[in-house]
């Protein structure tokens, strides 16, 4: 058996990114054995999905990286797409260099994605070119996630805002919801449906019925980052159950 140390740094009021990638990788223990998965977790203060508090808890993050470093973990993820794409277009580079270097500091050798590159990442992997979104953002912050999309060389061809400002709020929403809200969008230009922009919206309980019931890869912001640490981690990127991104047998 081989554990794997995951570190994650999170807003503090953030309940998904806990139980959703810790979810997958249990449904991934079960189904390759082996390997085992243990979760470390630091937080840094967001209470609300506004401008200013996005900046404020990137400020956060190295901090909360020293803090990890002592747990040697073998990946680091931070959480909050949002928070990262808000300030502007690739700025998931500038966010994962300056977690990397704050690693690097301590001792730290860690990796580190985060959940806004991920996200590119996994619709880069699907071979997507046209995306279709919902996020439980506000609309200007929406705008923010499609600008940084599009700027990557991503279209956009719909987006769905759920307008929930209160960051606790989004986490009480029922994912089971998702696979009504999907119906909202055009997906005729589709190649991929992102049906969480955000590591805070539950949304792993309906990636797999929604992908089956629209016939294109359906990806979410947590299934994307689990996707880039298992790749980090040197292990095959699958996780049944989780939508065509983490297929077993995907090409």
């Amino acid at each position: 058996m081989t554990d794997h140390h995951i570190g994650m740094i999170v807003p503090s009021s953030n309940l998904t990114m806990e139980t959703e990638l810790p979810r997958m990788l249990r449904a991934r223990e079960e189904a390759e054995p082996g390997d085992r998965f243990v979760f470390h977790a630091a937080r840094a203060r967001m209470q609300h999905v506004t401008p200013e508090q996005l900046r404020a808890m990137n400020a956060q993050a190295e901090r909360a990286a020293t803090e990890l470093a002592d747990a040697r973990p073998d990946v680091v993820a931070t959480a909050c797409l949002v928070a990262i794409m808000a300030q502007g277009p690739g700025y998931h580079c500038t966010a994962e260099d300056s977690i990397t270097a704050a690693l690097r500091g301590e001792g730290s050798q860690a990796p580190v994605v985060s959940s806004a590159g991920a996200l590119l990442a996994g619709i880069s992997a699907l071979g997507a070119k046209r995306v279709a979104i919902i996020t439980p953002y506000m609309k200007p912050l929406t705008d923010a996630v499609v600008a940084y999309l599009t700027d990557a060389g991503v279209e956009v061809v719909d987006a769905l805002s759920l307008e929930v400002p209160d960051n606790l709020a989004v986490a009480r929403l029922d994912p089971a919801d998702l696979r009504e809200h999907w119906r909202k969008l055009d997906l005729s230009r589709a190649d991929a449906l992102v049906l969480s922009a955000c590591v805070q919206m539950p949304s792993l309980a309906s990636i797999q019925p929604v992908q089956d019931e629209v016939g294109i890869p359906v990806l979410s912001a947590a299934t994307a980052t689990t996707y880039r640490i298992l790749q980090e981690l040197g292990l095959p990127p699958i996780v049944p159950g989780a939508g065509q991104l983490l297929a077993e047998g995907r090409a």
